[in-house]
């Protein structure tokens, strides 16, 4: 049973993601600027197109989830091969561990990432959980460092990885401090959708949410993402003060309370968070 509702949440975010990715050639062909290359556009997309659930793909799953056409899907691939980032069995493609040159360049010079890690360590140690640490990118955090001390939900999760931004405590901490033009820009491209019985999908009572973290400095969020799992995220400012990264501890629920979690987890979050604060431009 267990397996089969890992399965099915699993075709479901496959199905999901099919269904957004369909409008990046679209999305691409309506910049018509004379700089705008799309031919490095679509590359990119094809390499996009590559997830947990599809790490194997064929031109046709490429195209069908990018919307890009066969024939370009081909080209890239062909170019992604030759360079070295992408690998052919029969007709699927996977991704070469070249491929990972492409973020570390990112993560190598960014001064946030190169300076978390022995915070990060510090916290997990300290707590005995996982630590993370991640921006916004678009709809969702994207996690540029992690301390892991076990593995507390059904996907893996690191340095890379992506999660829906609105239920989630790092993705909520974040969205609390963006303006309000931004933010409603964000509310209206994301697709509100429930993972769990208690994920919220409303935009006036997320916006009440928003508002309350920014007053707290914290969020709290409980089984929104997966049943099972708890999370409390503290914001991370840089020398102007404005708010460039969350950082927060995920634990089982059954194992650590909410009350736990405020009252123990937060202080160490909120002292990592300065630390980190200090070291930054």
């Amino acid at each position: 049973m267990e397996t089969e509702t890992k399965t099915s949440k699993a075709a479901q975010a496959a199905l999901a993601e099919d269904k957004k990715a369909l409008t990046i050639a679209e999305e691409i062909d309506a910049l018509t600027d004379p700089s705008f290359m799309t031919s490095l556009a679509r590359g990119l997309a094809v390499i996009r197109a590559f997830s947990d659930q599809r790490r194997s793909l064929t031109i046709a799953q490429i195209s069908h989830r990018t919307g890009i056409p066969r024939a370009a899907v081909r080209r890239c691939l062909f170019t992604l091969k030759q360079l070295g980032y992408v690998d052919s069995e029969a007709n699927n493609f996977s991704l070469k561990p070249k491929i990972l040159t492409l973020g570390y360049s990112y993560l190598s010079s960014t001064p946030l990432t190169v300076s978390a890690q022995p915070t990060l360590n510090a916290i997990s140690r300290t707590l005995n959980e996982s630590c993370s640490l991640a921006v916004l990118d678009e709809q969702e955090v994207l996690y540029v460092s992690r301390s892991a001390t076990s593995r507390i939900m059904s996907v893996a999760l690191n340095t890379g990885s992506r999660l829906p931004a609105y239920c989630t405590s790092l993705g909520r901490v974040l969205l609390a401090h963006l303006s309000e033009e931004e933010l409603a820009s964000y509310f209206a491209r994301v697709e509100l959708k429930a993972f769990t019985d208690k994920t919220i999908v409303s935009e006036a009572r997320l916006r009440e949410i928003l508002s309350r973290v920014q007053g707290t400095g914290f969020a709290l969020v409980e089984e929104e993402l997966e049943i099972g799992l708890r999370s409390i995220a503290v914001p991370v400012r840089g020398a102007s003060g404005n708010v460039i990264a969350a950082l927060n501890i995920g634990a089982q629920a059954t194992r650590v309370s909410a009350r736990k979690m405020n009252e123990e987890f937060l202080p160490v979050l909120l002292k990592g968070a300065q630390e980190l604060s200090v070291l930054l431009p």
